[in-house]
């Protein structure tokens, strides 16, 4: 029911706070969409925000959210607790996704309502998946957009695409770093 009032809100843990000392603390996700000629493809990321990885994606129309986010945990195994930050979209205030963090010892934190801000990394990700990658084009197929998102995140963007925010490096390539300097201490 748009306009109505969310099934479950959470608390604003993240408060904008965009930068992390180690991976698996803060998880960001969010939704967008993309056009084929067979209609919408639903996108469901989970971004890191210590290194800007894409942890978890999904493109599948059914169980999108919790499709991404058991791909993110299946990647990570992370120690609890994670942050996992989302907007109030129906699909994270639903009792499914609550329940499954419950479950799985994450701790849902939500933006405030209408306010895109408190979720831009996940924002600024869809914004350059769409300017670097998508650019207008209208897909085929939804399989034709699936395979073109799977390049980007998986051969592009995780791999080589440099962040400032991860030292100007790629998310692996910083992980990678951070991993050694741990190793070394």
């Amino acid at each position: 029911m748009r306009g109505g009032k969310p099934a479950v809100v959470a608390p604003n843990h993240l408060q904008r706070q965009c930068t992390v000392a180690e991976p698996n603390q803060s998880w960001v996700t969010d939704i967008t969409y993309i056009r084929t000629h067979e209609g919408w493809l639903y996108l469901a990321v989970l971004v890191d925000l210590f290194s800007r990885q894409v942890v978890g994606w999904s493109s599948i129309d059914t169980s999108l959210v919790l499709d991404a986010l058991m791909l993110a945990l299946w990647r990570r195994r992370p120690k609890p607790p994670v942050v996992v930050h989302s907007d109030q979209g129906s699909q994270f205030t639903g009792h499914d996704w609550q329940d499954f963090l419950r479950d799985h010892k994450l701790i849902s934190s939500m933006s405030r309502r209408g306010n895109c801000y408190d979720n831009a990394v996940a924002e600024s990700f869809f914004q350059l998946l769409k300017r670097e990658r998508i650019r207008r084009q209208i897909y085929s197929t939804r399989i034709d957009a699936k395979t073109d998102v799977f390049n980007y995140i998986e051969m592009f963007y995780n791999p080589k695409r440099r962040h400032v925010n991860a030292g100007d490096t790629s998310p692996v390539e910083f992980e990678r770093r951070h991993s050694q300097l741990l190793k070394s201490v």
